[in-house]
């Protein structure tokens, strides 16, 4: 039986290094983070195949998903800040900046979803997992693990099938152009789950970073189109319809599901675990636009999820084994992190006071 640990697992920005956590750091059960972000990640899996149907320009795609669905999540964090109180304005602004990431990485995605299709383009914008690890390695010395290492070679390689490098593309597609949009946009992408994850950390709340990343992201898109031009929707129905569904499903319920987890997971696990949403892009993008995989691509979409799949479990049992050896070292700590005012699983209980409030209230 799982044990409790203090979460992030040793060693990440929120632990010493001797592995014990800061006060910033909570305590919950091993697995329960990894399943806030697999549920994010499935939940948000629909979001290229609704671009697709909007046949929205990049620009209104990035406008519309985030201004849409602004009103909902200014909502909740106005709720989640009378239960937890107001975050610093740092954290804020580094909110917003994420946001800023968002908006180059939403532009790049959907000019891949132009060159290569829907399911396709998913599993290209999500290499981030090279450029989270990287970047968590040298600048706050979160050192990626053994599994985390070996599953990076299959996850490339994966890459490479998908894409459709090796064999016969579909028609229609354009692998090169594909690739470097992917690459554009897992650069942004990378930049926007590092810059969110730092800004919420220390902090039980939720829909506040999710909704300040989301606000930034809908001014710089405004900002970007009224120069640029491409925000005009044509036709407005069903155009619309689609795009406010898409703030609701990924950007809001998506999103708050991955921003409690982000903070309580090493950065490059979280960054992989996201890696499962390609698979279920794939399907939906057969299954809804006709838009088939060939057995190479297939292929590489198993490799690229199986990879980032089995490097999450390996490292999670490993934190769990660190847990169950630290076990009287944690209870120790405890009441340090009391007085710190941190309460026991926060992120997780984060959601739930939300919807707690908004119940005594209505």
């Amino acid at each position: 039986m799982l044990k409790s640990v203090t979460a992030p697992y040793k060693s990440t920005v929120l632990t010493g290094n001797d592995g014990t956590a800061n006060s910033g750091a909570v305590a919950m059960p091993a697995r329960r983070p990894l399943l806030l972000a697999g549920l994010g990640a499935a939940t948000i899996s629909s979001s290229a195949v609704l671009v697709a149907l909007s046949g929205a320009s990049a620009v209104s795609t990035a406008f519309y998903r985030t201004a849409l669905a602004l009103p909902v999540l200014i909502t909740l964090a106005v709720i989640e800040q009378r239960r937890y109180g107001a975050r610093p304005l740092a954290q804020r602004l580094r909110a917003v900046v994420a946001g800023l990431f968002l908006t180059v990485d939403l532009i790049l995605w959907a000019h891949a979803i132009a060159e290569v299709g829907a399911g396709v383009a998913t599993v290209l914008g999500n290499l981030q997992v090279l450029f989270v690890a990287g970047i968590a390695w040298l600048v706050w010395h979160e050192r990626p693990s053994r599994a985390v290492a070996f599953a990076l070679p299959v996850v490339m390689v994966g890459v490479v099938l998908v894409s459709g490098l090796i064999g016969t593309p579909p028609a229609g597609q354009h692998p090169l152009a594909g690739i470097l949009y992917g690459v554009g946009t897992s650069i942004a992408y990378a930049g926007y789950l590092l810059i969110l994850r730092r800004s919420s950390a220390s902090s039980p709340h939720v829909a506040g970073p999710v909704a300040d990343a989301t606000a930034g992201t809908a001014i710089a898109a405004l900002a970007f189109g009224l120069v640029f031009g491409g925000l005009r929707l044509h036709p407005l129905w069903p155009a619309i319809g689609w795009l406010a569904l898409l703030a609701l499903l990924s950007q809001t319920a998506g999103w708050l599901l991955i921003a409690s987890s982000l903070p309580r997971l090493p950065a490059a696990v979280s960054s992989l675990m996201l890696l499962l949403q390609p698979a279920a892009s794939l399907a939906l993008a057969a299954a809804i636009l006709g838009q088939r995989p060939t057995l190479l691509q297939v292929l590489g979409a198993i490799l690229t999820c199986g990879g980032a799949l089995a490097a999450s479990l390996s490292t999670t049992r490993a934190a769990a084994q660190d847990a169950e050896a630290q076990d009287p070292a944690l209870d120790a700590a405890a009441p340090d992190s009391a007085a710190h005012g941190v309460a026991p699983e926060t992120a997780l209980l984060a959601v739930e006071a939300v919807a707690d409030s908004a119940a005594e209230r209505g």
